[in-house]
């Protein structure tokens, strides 16, 4: 089976890469000739682990393919993904001008029955403007070719995304046919044959799924943090009540830690849009949107331990570890590190980071603006405090012994509760983390 998939970001890479690790031929399409360019001599644009391998061993077997044209290659598939990017607009909403260039691009050279499947995360009812688009291409052309659209939304998580698609908690897929329902099968045998789920449901249910689904997960988040702000208040332990609330099966403890915010690429964005498509509708999500509200506020909550044990921060030396939005992924969108780097930069503060794979979009994003340390103990040479934002494996149980020795303070703020407060308070730190 021949498919494509437009887009090589991260959704599209990792799809391609685990569809034709299945046997299928796969051409990855994106516009960006230098990404593609990088992509055929092996330079994988993002950090995922064992990516670079996957798409290396897939494209020595000839079933991975690279391509900036999407038109040279829709005679010869059967299936088009589309993996593009649906930044969030000024409002909230989701941009869909890649999404909708990809079906103008369909419709304007297809010429056989083909599967145009969103994969990239949209609103509900874009599968409709899909087809209009398409549609009025066919038109131009004067053409009555045959065509369907499907939904395919994605839950990957990075750092995960392999194990992810190969072996899904589930795959969702909004099908308006028998047709195409089969054609997907075919597709998605593999996963059939190991027992998955694979649910099939209507293409607008599909497309809700997806945003439903991150923002339950955002949800439990918030709703940790909004718990664990007030356990600090009234004396009480977060961690035993995630226990003892984790413990109900009606619960479960999954997403259930608390800290300083959630970030990345999809909860931030795909709540915002969902909030938008309820006011679209006249309907207020307001659970939802209290939950992006306690969210932006935990994000400053690292920060406003630091003032609350150092006082005035201008001059202080402040150690940073960890940037990324989560650990095994060098990606800072929304990352709760950038809150607080600004903060920390707007009062006046000098501040050093560290991290495992993400110091180069550090640079990127911040420059000069902050010093860049060659490991965890280079960064707290001489700091004040230490802030841990992001749980690597390898700040899990550093020396504490060397760090105490190289700080000149003894302040340190556990942003995502991995430390014990007992074993530092014995060591001579002040230790701060969420909710205790």
């Amino acid at each position: 089976m021949k498919i494509a998939i437009v887009g090589s970001g991260y959704v599209g890479l990792v799809s391609g890469a685990c569809f034709s690790e299945m046997g299928v031929d796969v051409t990855c399409v994106d516009i960006d000739e230098r990404k593609i360019a990088n992509l055929k001599s092996g330079v994988i644009p993002i950090y995922e682990p064992g990516l670079d391998e996957l798409v290396a061993r897939n494209a020595d077997a000839g079933r991975l393919h690279f391509t900036t044209s999407l038109e040279s290659v829709l005679d010869d598939v059967e299936v088009v993904f589309s993996a593009v990017g649906t930044p969030p607009d000024e409002d909230g909403s989701a941009d869909l001008q890649y999404v909708l260039e990809v079906a103008r691009t369909f419709g304007k050279n297809i010429n056989k029955y083909t599967l145009l499947v969103t994969k990239s995360t949209v609103p509900v009812g874009t599968s409709v403007k899909i087809k209009q688009v398409i549609k009025e291409e066919l038109a131009r052309r004067g053409k009555d070719v045959p065509f369907e659209v499907a939904s395919n939304p994605e839950f990957l998580k990075e750092g995960a995304a392999i194990k992810d698609f190969m072996s899904p908690d589930r795959v969702v897929i909004g099908i308006e046919s028998d047709y195409a329902r089969k054609v997907m099968e075919r597709l998605y045998r593999p996963f059939l044959l190991n027992n998955f789920r694979v649910i099939f449901m209507d293409i607008a249910s599909a497309e809700m799924t997806k945003y439903a689904a991150n923002s339950m997960l955002a949800t439990r988040i918030s709703f940790m943090n909004d718990i664990a702000n007030l356990c600090e208040l009234v004396g009480a332990d977060v961690n035993m009540v995630r226990k003892g609330i984790g413990s109900d099966a009606r619960i479960g403890n999954k997403f259930l830690y608390a800290g300083c915010g959630y970030g990345g690429s999809c909860f931030p964005k795909d709540v915002k849009a969902l909030i938008h498509t309820g006011k679209e509708n006249g309907y207020d999500m307001r659970v939802i949107e209290a939950v992006e509200c306690v969210n932006e506020a935990q994000k400053g909550i690292v920060f406003r331990k630091l003032g609350n044990a150092l006082g005035d921060l201008n001059g202080k030396k402040i150690a940073v570890w960890g940037l990324a939005f989560k650990p095994e992924t060098d990606d800072m969108r929304e990352a709760p590190s950038l809150v607080v780097i600004e903060k920390l930069l707007k009062s006046g503060a000098n501040v050093v980071v560290y991290d495992p794979v993400a110091m180069d979009e550090c640079r990127r994003r911040l420059g000069d603006r902050v010093a860049y340390a060659k490991d965890k103990y280079d960064a707290v040479v001489d700091a004040d405090a230490l802030a841990m934002l992001t749980e690597w494996k390898e700040f899990r149980l550093p020396s504490w012994n060397v760090i105490r020795k190289a700080m000149k303070g003894n302040v340190i703020v556990d942003g995502r509760n991995i430390y014990d407060p007992s074993e530092l308070a014995e060591l001579g730190f002040e230790y701060h983390c969420i909710g205790m």
